[in-house]
């Protein structure tokens, strides 16, 4: 447990880094353009040609499926009489990319819904890939790739997913008529009335010689854009995802409760606060610390292992400061997790904390 609350001490630590207040960014890595998405697809089918690693014939669906199948080609079955075991019954999705066309390639994942035991090795028959709407977009067909081979007494893999690389064929193409448009909306990835600010005057900021103001924030998401009558709409994006602008990064620390990861800014600070969980009993102070006792954590951090006082010398710890002082003190991944929880709900954190 100790090193796994070290490897927490890590991820709060250096991945906190990219956290920082304020980074130049461009529109592209902050926004969307509403409309220029991917789709889901989504299909049915039957892997064939495996080891006897199949469905056993209990799986119903699958025996029905495959009876299905062989009618289509002349061959009628009960599928009571079916013994087979190298069928898998299995889903199909893959994505539908934004300006996706005919006859493009595209990866589709196989995965398992019946007790096989392994796809390896197998091939997936002619399967179409659906819509939301219903209507066919996609069709995939050939061998399934688990990444490795599937040893005996521990795989190196997942058996009961596999991809098709390249796979899945385009049939049907997602009208969007982007050439003609005159106008376009930013959708930002995460909402800020400043960010929305900013991003605005800073479109507006590469396009002097626009007659009028060519983007317009109307509300901390959304960003109207107003093409120029001398640019194309693709030439006018294309210069738009590449403006530079000073974003700003709401403080945030995000919890996975299921691996004990923890990822914080390094900046962001802990009030002072006195906690007690279990037999961990931790002062966070700004006064300064006698010497005596006191453990240098470093960065003018200290800590005192005799009545566990946290003092960084009239500046706030920080929540990788705490971090590391709980690991000092021998706290497990949960019990900082739980230290993290109760803290935030004092107040003593002002960051938002999300737990996933």
């Amino acid at each position: 447990m100790r090193g796994l609350a070290k490897r927490v001490l890590c991820a709060a630590t250096l991945v906190g880094l990219f956290f920082t207040n304020s980074n130049a960014e461009k529109v592209k890595d902050i926004a969307n353009v509403v409309g220029v998405r991917e789709n889901q697809l989504i299909g049915y089918g039957l892997v064939v040609g495996l080891n006897g690693t199949g469905d056993k014939t209990t799986s119903q669906f699958t025996m029905q499926s495959l009876a299905n199948m062989l009618e289509s080609v002349n061959v009628k079955i009960d599928p009571n009489d079916i013994k087979s075991k190298n069928v898998a019954a299995v889903m199909v999705t893959a994505r539908l990319p934004s300006f996706a066309r005919q006859g493009d390639r595209v990866d589709a994942l196989v995965s398992s819904i019946g007790d096989a035991k392994s796809l390896e090795g197998g091939t997936l028959i002619l399967t179409p890939l659906s819509g939301v709407d219903g209507r066919i977009y996609a069709t995939t067909q050939g061998a399934v790739s688990i990444g490795g081979k599937n040893e005996r007494g521990g795989g190196i893999n997942h058996p009961l997913a596999a991809t098709i690389y390249n796979g899945a064929i385009i049939e049907r193409e997602v009208s969007f008529d982007l050439f003609s448009k005159k106008d376009a909306t930013l959708s930002l990835k995460t909402s800020n009335f400043q960010n929305a600010l900013k991003v605005q005057q800073s479109i507006n900021a590469a396009f002097p010689t626009a007659a009028t103001p060519v983007a317009t924030a109307i509300d901390p998401r959304t960003i109207k854009l107003n093409r120029p009558a001398d640019v194309g709409m693709v030439e006018f994006l294309a210069r738009v995802e590449d403006v530079e602008l000073e974003f700003t990064r709401e403080e945030k620390i995000v919890i996975d409760e299921r691996t004990g990861t923890i990822v914080a800014g390094v900046g962001v600070e802990v009030g002072d606060v006195v906690v007690t969980h279990g037999d961990i009993t931790v002062q966070i102070s700004k006064a300064p610390l006698a010497d005596d006792g006191a453990v240098d954590l470093g960065g003018g951090l200290k800590l005192n292992m005799a009545n566990n006082v946290l003092s960084t010398n009239n500046q706030n710890p920080t929540v990788a400061n705490l971090t590391r002082a709980l690991q000092r003190m021998g706290a497990a991944p949960k019990d900082v997790i739980s230290i993290l929880q109760t803290i935030k709900r004092s107040g003593a954190i002002s960051a938002d904390l999300e737990v996933i």
